[in-house]
């Protein structure tokens, strides 16, 4: 397969339009204060995703996309590729419609997620994490059929997932920043596009630990480019590459990366248990650490905290104070 050109990011109307779409499926989540944070006037914001439907932001982006199939392309079901936020997503909306779904998962996806999916009607299809990757810089797999839905690299995900950006804008009018979790970047930037759409100035920074920070290094090195990855329980982010079709969007529409360290979304964890009594996965918890660190607590910021499907035995660690290996 031929790598696929760039995906252009959908304009303001068509993330309204999603809006409109999706909402029997994805509900409009609250954005709360996580208190004793902040200095000065400013402070920390939460956006739930977390308490979507399936426990994440993807529901928005699936449910966009499956209802702005052609329907003749349906017809054979659907199957996309991810880790299990997206999975969930895309089998919560097959379902809603009686289509089949199969899903290809890394090997080493979370119980919890993969158990997620098979509860929701999906097939699971684990391979090992390379060629799951190749899935998503090629749009497809060989052996699978029916109409794929790319997790990240769609313009009606990326519209779907852009409906954050604007609750974002009319919920806090103030807001000074914004800090997205960082995966393959179909949320950050249809967040940063529907800010950019209401001609918001508000910069919009991915968050990567530092275990996979492909979009970091990338920025500096000014192309997308390979890593060397660590695997870790932080599952929904930090891919071995900037997807090639998601750099330039992400290159012109986010202000930059910010590198959290594992430890530090171990304490944004604990904090969003004990504090908000929010349960956010690692990679929903990524843009609350990231914030703490990087952005001035005079600041008014918003973190968006994009899922909360971890394994409880993951979860148990980390509340007893331990990083999971």
């Amino acid at each position: 397969m031929t790598v696929p050109k760039p995906v252009q990011p959908p304009d303001l109307a068509e993330i309204e339009a999603a809006r409109v779409r999706i909402a029997d499926a994805a509900m409009r989540s609250p954005l709360i204060p996580l208190t004793g944070w902040g200095s000065g006037g400013g402070g920390l914001w939460l956006k739930l995703e977390c308490l979507q439907p399936i426990g994440s932001f993807k529901i928005r982006g699936a449910a966009n996309a499956i209802a702005l199939a052609p329907p003749a392309k349906l017809e054979g079901g659907v199957y996309t590729a991810s880790a299990g936020n997206m999975a969930q997503g895309v089998a919560f909306a097959a379902r809603r419609l009686g289509l089949a779904c199969r899903v290809v998962v890394p090997d080493s996806a979370p119980k919890a997620k993969t158990e997620a999916i098979i509860r929701l009607g999906a097939e699971v299809v684990p391979v090992p994490y390379d060629e799951w990757w190749r899935v998503l810089i090629e749009h497809g797999h060989p052996d699978e059929s029916g109409f794929f839905i790319h997790p990240v690299s769609d313009r009606n995900v990326i519209a779907g997932n852009g409906t954050v950006g604007l609750e974002i804008l009319e919920d806090l009018p103030e807001v000074q920043t914004v800090v997205v979790p960082y995966g393959g970047g179909g949320l950050s930037c249809g967040i940063a596009a529907a800010l950019r759409g209401r001609n918001s100035t508000v910069p919009v920074f991915a968050a990567e630990v530092d275990t996979a920070a492909p979009l970091a290094t990338s920025l500096a090195e000014a192309e997308a480019v390979s890593i060397e990855r660590t695997p870790s329980f932080v599952d929904g982010i930090g891919g071995s590459s900037v997807l090639p079709d998601m750099w330039p969007m992400a290159r012109d529409l986010l202000a930059g990366s910010l590198v959290t360290s594992i430890d530090r979304v171990c304490d944004a964890i604990r904090a969003l248990t004990f504090q908000a009594h929010v349960i956010a996965e690692g990679a929903g918890a990524s843009s609350v650490a990231a914030a703490m660190e990087h952005v001035p607590g005079d600041h008014r910021i918003v973190a968006v905290v994009s899922g909360g499907n971890i394994d409880v035995d993951v979860l148990r660690q980390i509340l007893e104070g331990k990083a999971p290996s």
